[in-house]
């Protein structure tokens, strides 16, 4: 009787792999090198798993495949190969817990303003922190950390050469503003700024942080595609006046987030300028922008309410002083922003037990 290989892969089609139930043949474990001489085959069945419990009898039930439909005279040899287990790709920043992205809808409503106050309060609660002023195309956090002048400075960490950022009231700090002319217009299309936020990200020396807040851009843009798709954002907070202008546009920041293709947890929202108290009526509260829309916003939307930040004149003097105005925990200010720390750690460490873990999103 002659053999040839159509007859053993027509045997070998009637061996069924317990894992799929389909053929060993057309599963694609029977490997393209069937050797026939005489009355003697040789060929290899690879199984998927490196170990496969299925092995021992699926080999078996091929031998006898064969010698029953072929030849019961065949001399069967069956070479066993495993696929190798795919490698477990490297976590991204391993050594940064928390990445929280501050967002609002529109600017103008002091959200880089919460973000540095946030991240300094942070610190002072003995965390490690580190701040990123996402906002390629207006930056302020050099300002607001009074360093204008700063250069950055590369240096070989391990084989590579990172950058090292800034460091101030105990937060790490980078920003385009750093590497670019502050009194000219960053004229950058969206792979340029995309590009050179991944370089602030990636190609940094952040170190070990249990928080790392990303100051983003107001609205919607290809910034955010690139943050989402290229680090895996614990939770983000939105940052809204109480004007109904600013809710609906904090809306469209919140869907953002909630989008079935991104599914980013929202941590809370934070409104800001809640109230104005002058300096000399401490205790006097004038709803100049509306009261309770954030609140209300945060209710419909079944999410928490961080915080609410009075508008008072110390905290934009702070901010254009570059000296955050949680420093002075005694001011009305300063404790607002510390109490939004604490409610921020509280929403992030109950994010963090009652959901799994974020990856970056595939967004297209």
């Amino acid at each position: 009787m002659t053999i040839y290989p159509k007859l053993i892969i027509d045997a070998l089609s009637q061996v069924r792999y317990p894992g799929t139930k389909k053929n060993i043949v057309e599963s694609g474990m029977v490997e393209d090198n069937i050797r026939i001489d005489g009355n003697k085959v040789s060929f290899t069945i690879k199984f998927p798993h490196e170990t496969d419990p299925f092995a021992r009898s699926v080999v078996r039930a091929a031998e006898a495949s064969i010698k029953t439909y072929v030849s019961k005279d065949i001399e069967v040899n069956i070479t066993v190969a495993r696929a190798e287990e795919p490698k477990k790709s490297e976590p991204i920043l391993p050594n940064i817990k928390n990445i929280i992205a501050v967002s609002s809808g529109k600017g103008g409503v002091g959200k880089s303003t919460v973000a540095a106050n946030l991240a300094v309060a942070l610190a002072t609660k003995g965390l490690r922190v580190g701040l990123l002023d996402a906002d390629i195309f207006g930056p302020s956090m050099p300002k607001m950390f009074h360093l204008e002048g700063f250069q950055p400075f590369g240096e070989t960490v391990g084989d590579k050469q990172l950058i090292i950022p800034a460091e101030k009231y105990n937060v790490k700090m980078l920003s385009i503003g750093f590497f670019v002319n502050p009194d000219t217009a960053t004229l950058w299309r969206g792979a340029m700024a995309s590009n050179a936020l991944r370089q602030l990200i990636f190609e940094a020396d952040w170190g070990d942080l249990e928080y790392f807040i990303l100051d983003t851009p107001p609205g919607t843009s290809d910034i955010h595609l690139t943050l989402l798709q290229s680090v895996p954002v614990t939770g983000a907070v939105i940052v809204s006046t109480p004007q109904q202008v600013a809710l609906a546009d904090a809306r469209k920041g919140i869907d953002m987030y909630q989008n079935d293709k991104v599914n980013v947890p929202i941590l809370g929202l934070v409104e800001n300028m809640s109230w104005f108290t002058p300096a000399e009526l401490p205790e006097n509260k004038y709803y100049i922008f509306g009261r309770g829309g954030v609140k209300r916003l945060a209710e419909e939307m079944k999410v928490p309410l961080l915080g609410e930040i009075p508008l008072v004149q110390s905290v934009c003097e702070s901010g254009d002083e570059g000296i955050p105005a949680v420093i002075d925990t005694d001011s009305v200010a300063g404790r607002a922003f510390a109490a939004l720390a604490d409610r921020l750690v509280e929403a992030t460490d109950r994010r963090n037990r009652e959901l799994p873990p974020t990856v970056p999103v595939g967004v297209r």
